[in-house]
Parts: structure tokens; sequence; C-alpha cells
């Protein structure tokens, strides 16, 4: 694995180990319970998806799963603000987090639009390829 790979790997399992820590910290209603239920959720499959990623057996595979984790650390980025918005917590207990959610689903995208302007440029080399071969007949 590229080491590039192995750090964000890392602070993806560090940014749901955070959430669950936070989460700790929050009042225990019912409201607060079923969000964190759902946070930790998304966090932990910001982190499982992007693993998943880097295990990808092809470009449509790898373009499917990064997806799925921009879409989890998107998630988990509208829960906290849910939790700011509602007074739960306050935009200072929960800015780190929000901002680690938001710089992840960034990445995410930004990973995931490469993937897919890099597959499109190997099939238009590989459709030239088959029409070259086909005009040497």
């Amino acid at each position: 694995m590229n080491p590039k790979a192995a750090e964000l790997q890392e602070r993806t399992n560090r940014f749901a180990a955070a959430v669950i820590r936070f989460c700790e910290t929050l009042p225990q209603t019912t409201a607060v319970r079923r969000i964190v239920e759902q946070l930790i959720d998304s966090a932990g499959s910001t982190d499982s998806n992007y693993r998943a990623t880097c295990r990808a057996r092809s470009p449509d595979e790898f373009i499917a799963k990064i997806g799925v984790a921009a879409e989890e650390a998107d998630e988990s980025q509208g829960w906290l603000k849910l939790l700011v918005s509602s007074g739960q917590t306050s935009q200072e207990a929960a800015q780190a987090l929000i901002q680690e959610a938001d710089e992840l689903t960034a990445i995410f995208v930004k990973s995931r639009k490469t993937a897919e302007e890099n597959r499109r440029k190997r099939k238009e080399l590989d459709s030239h390829f088959k029409a070259a071969v086909r005009r040497g007949r």
C-alpha cells in the first residue's frame, strides 16, 4: 500500500475514534442517543469504507467505494452539525470533528473525480488502440 493511502487509513481511524470519545461526553437524552448511534455508525463507516477502497479490485470498485466513504464522512458532518444546531453541544466542542469530516469528504470526492477521469482516459486510449489494430489488419 502506498504511504499516502496508509496515512489516510490512520486518519480515518483517528476520526472514528475521536467521534466515539466525543459522543461519550454528550448528554444522555433520547434525541442525543439516537443521533449518537447514527454518528458513530457513519464515522465508523467512513473508516471501514476507506479501508475497503484501498483493497478495491478494479477502478470501478474503487470509484464506488470511495464514493461511499465520501457519503459517510459527509453524513458524519451532518450529524455533528445537528448536535450543535440543536444545542446538544457547542460549536467549539464539535468544530475539530466537523472540520475533519469536511476535509475527509473533500479528499474522497477529489479522489473519486480523479479516478473517474483516469478511467475515462483509459477507455479512450483503449478505444483508439482497438481502432488502430482494426485499421492495421
